[in-house]
């Protein structure tokens, strides 16, 4: 690593960029039972153009027909409560997490595994979970829901989650 710091020193044309790793990017660590994972809605919104149509769908009755032909990118304010942080929103994903992911039959034991998980994320607020966590709410084997997360696949943009 002191070689590729002396080259990038002395290298005007190589950036930061190329020497520090980006943390979004994945991480050469492998997962395991004990990584927490959450829900990447930005990576989500960059490599599914439906991805709104998608969490409509997971909508309770009432607040589809509230949303429902409405076309208009609400955003609203997300205060994180365990950080205080505030984020602006999606309106769909907000009301999605506090409220339509609380309803009962939300996650049914017949819901698949992919599904489940990303429900469970969301019914959370989307506070990173591990695998080891995930089973017991799931009543689901932590290895194969950490297989399915980290197959090679990013399914439902849930992803590791790397601490800022």
């Amino acid at each position: 690593m002191l070689e590729i710091c002396i080259f990038a020193l002395t290298t005007p044309s190589v950036s930061k960029e190329d020497i520090v790793p980006d943390p979004k990017r994945h991480s050469l660590v492998k997962p395991t039972t004990q990584t927490h994972f959450h829900i990447d809605f930005d990576w989500w919104a960059q490599n599914d153009n439906d991805w709104r149509v998608f969490l409509m769908g997971l909508l309770c009755q009432v607040h589809q027909e509230a949303f429902a032909g409405n076309t208009d990118l609400q955003m609203v304010d997300f205060v994180d409560r365990n950080t205080a942080e505030v984020q602006r929103v999606d309106g769909v994903q907000h009301v999605l997490i506090t409220h339509c992911a609380k309803e009962p039959g939300f996650i049914t034991p017949h819901t698949t595994v992919v599904d489940a998980i990303f429900r469970l994320l969301l019914a959370s607020g989307n506070e990173p979970m591990t695998p080891a966590e995930m089973a017991v709410q799931l009543n689901r084997p932590a290895e194969m829901i950490l297989r399915t997360l980290t197959g090679g696949r990013v399914y439902r943009g849930v992803r590791p989650w790397v601490h800022t």
